[in-house]
């Protein structure tokens, strides 16, 4: 015994250090395959049917009558926005089956950031924390373990908002907190 106490947990793990993904990554042979695999089937199999199928019930909507066309182009431009729309939600709808086909890689820094960024947002509140512009960088490591004392310090630095009051009897027309009684005051006749 050398005088300091150990209250960690026999047999806790000690979380590993995420790895850094910036702007100057460069992917694996292994990420750049899974990024082309995940852009082709989200394509194929996400935007064009979600592209298609909103460009249909436009025009179905526009000869019902319930959308108008335009005098001069008709139903392009609908139809073309419907069809970009449809393409990005396509495209939306696909992450979430991307990301998972970035965790199951074995050795891929992404695969690992994903993972312990999924590890992160199921641990308990305080248990893993980024570096903010507070920190001190002097030992040159970073540490993701807070103390309560620390996420105190934290909830101290936020701005406090004070809760607007609310009347039933204001009407919704009337902005709030602005009084007319200097502009009645003046004459302007």
């Amino acid at each position: 015994m050398n005088g300091r106490a150990d209250f960690r947990e026999p047999n806790a793990e000690v979380p590993r250090p995420i790895p850094h993904i910036g702007a100057d990554y460069i992917p694996t042979e292994e990420e750049r395959r899974v990024f082309a695999e995940c852009n082709e089937e989200s394509f194929w199999f996400r935007s064009v049917p979600l592209a298609a199928t909103s460009m249909l019930i436009t025009q179905g909507l526009i000869s019902k009558g319930i959308l108008s066309s335009h005098p001069k182009y008709g139903s392009i431009p609908k139809l073309i926005f419907a069809c970009i729309m449809g393409y990005f939600a396509g495209k939306l709808s696909y992450v979430k089956t991307c990301q998972e086909k970035f965790k199951n890689l074995e050795n891929s820094p992404l695969g690992e950031a994903l993972r312990s960024g999924q590890a992160r947002r199921s641990s308990p509140p305080g248990y893993y924390s980024q570096k903010s512009k507070y920190d001190s960088n002097v030992s040159g490591q970073s540490s993701f373990v807070t103390s309560p004392a620390a996420d105190n310090i934290e909830k101290d630095m936020l701005p406090r908002y004070e809760p607007i009051p609310f009347s039933a009897s204001m009407n919704e027309s009337t902005p709030t907190g602005i009084t007319d009684h200097i502009a009645q005051g003046r004459n302007f006749s």
